[in-house]
């Protein structure tokens, strides 16, 4: 049985996108299923529009998201001379010949078929001028006239593209560098890549590239061709949408397992399930459950996905995540574990966990007060409510959730009070509003000194 091969072949012309990462992790899937090898390739031969920092920006994505390759990166801008050689042999073999036409003369032959109604194409003038090398001058493969380009697509089934549709494209350009079409096949070919999965953006490319495996005598892959992601507009996901680079999915809190569960789900099921860690889904993948309609993304399922993996991780590996998104951090990360658990059940992201944890972590004296929280629950009498509690608090020597339940519980039937007089003007006291996680939980982890600096505080605030 021929070992699986799968490749993903990025240009660095921008980052990373959510259309891009999910071909990677279909790639990535099917070559872990069958133990085979994923090969990252960069395809950075448009030397103008290809950037080192895209490229960087990509394996950082790539690294993220946890997509390890077997081989690779591969650079094609290394691989020229291979090409070049490539194509030489088609030339050598009659399959492809020199065109002197200028890009003027080619344009002027497609405005001449449009104009009687045919498909606009280079007319083939050069094809038997058996011309040499020149200046300014292009290779092109000699392509078949008549008949039909046709290939299996794993996903779409059967497609068939008539050859008096295509006409004889370009191999090489005029200053030397190869076509996309060309650089690829020798690639995958030269790679051993035994099935290429990408977008349909490409399903025009395959059947040009059908053409030259054959010109070479070179056993073509296995193709399949992803419908697109649409935004929830049913349009093309694009910019308008959101952020569309991965790497901005990170910057706003989400974790790589919420983003890899919720990008296999963009065109693919497995029953009714939704929820998959990685060694599930390297199990259960196949091409078979690939959808052949376009996906839609959605930001709330994605939301959704993200607060389950928050709750599933352990404290500890979310308080080393946390210290990225929080501002100005300097406190132990033993004490953001103790923070973490306060917040899970509570963030959908970890910018929103930083923002919930910012109260525990900024300085006493520094704690900003909701004006209108002030105004509601700080009144007089709370003030003297708060003053006692404070000297209660100050002779207990155990600060733990139990203990303060007890004493707070002793002052309320003391004073005569009932909880919901107290609990909000603590609760703003210590963390400066009134939405927080449970009250003697924050104290405890606050601990004593800081709980009680920020109720002496509270009481003569003046706003």
């Amino acid at each position: 049985m021929t070992k699986v091969v799968t490749r993903f072949a990025p240009s660095p012309t921008g980052y990373l996108h959510i259309g891009g990462a999910r071909t990677a992790l279909f790639n990535w899937l099917w070559a872990r299923k069958n133990r085979g090898e994923f090969i990252l390739r960069i395809e950075d031969t448009d030397l103008e529009r290809s950037r080192e920092e895209m490229t960087r920006a990509i394996l950082e994505a790539m690294d993220w998201l946890g997509l390890d390759c077997d081989q690779g990166p591969y650079y094609q801008s290394q691989r020229m001379d291979l090409y070049r050689e490539y194509i030489q042999k088609l030339v050598d073999t009659g399959q492809a010949y020199y065109c002197e036409c200028t890009p003027e003369e080619v344009e002027a032959m497609r405005e001449q078929a449009r104009a009687r109604g045919l498909k606009p194409k280079y007319n083939g003038r050069c094809r038997e001028k058996n011309l040499g090398p020149g200046e300014g001058r292009v290779i092109r493969l000699k392509a078949p006239l008549t008949g039909q380009t046709t290939f299996n697509d794993l996903i779409k089934g059967p497609i068939a593209v008539n050859n008096e549709e295509l006409d004889d494209f370009v191999l090489q350009r005029a200053d030397g560098t190869p076509t996309y079409n060309l650089a690829v096949v020798v690639d995958d070919a030269t790679m051993g890549v035994t099935h290429v999965l990408r977008g349909d953006d490409h399903i025009n490319n395959t059947p040009k590239q059908i053409l030259i495996y054959k010109a070479l005598g070179i056993k073509q892959p296995l193709f399949g061709h992803v419908p697109m992601i649409l935004g929830p507009d049913k349009k093309k996901l694009s910019k308008r949408h959101g952020a569309t680079s991965v790497m901005k999915y990170k910057e706003m809190g989400f974790l790589p397992e919420a983003m890899i569960n919720y990008l296999v789900r963009l065109g693919w099921a497995y029953g009714d399930e939704e929820i998959f860690s990685r060694e599930e889904l390297i199990e259960k993948f196949s091409l078979e459950n690939l959808s052949k309609s376009a996906s839609v993304f959605d930001m709330d399922k994605l939301l959704w996905l993200n607060s389950h993996y928050i709750k599933e991780k352990s404290p500890a590996d979310l308080a080393a995540l946390l210290k990225e998104y929080v501002r100005e951090f300097d406190a132990d990360l033993s004490y953001l574990e103790k923070i973490v658990p306060l917040l899970q059940p509570r963030a959908k992201t970890m910018v929103e966990m930083a923002e919930m944890a910012e109260f525990f972590l900024v300085a006493d004296e520094e704690l900003q007060y909701d004006a209108k929280a002030v105004r509601k629950f700080l009144t007089p009498e709370a003030r003297e409510h708060l003053q006692e509690v404070v000297n209660r608090l100050e002779e207990t020597k155990d600060f733990g959730q139990k203990e303060l339940e007890q004493i707070l519980a002793k002052y309320l039937e003391d004073a005569g009070i009932k909880f919901k007089v107290i609990a909000q003007p603590i609760r703003v006291a210590i963390t400066g509003k009134t939405a927080s996680p449970g009250l003697f939980e924050t104290m405890e982890v606050l601990g004593k000194e800081r709980t009680i600096k920020r109720m002496k505080r509270a009481v003569f605030f003046e706003g």
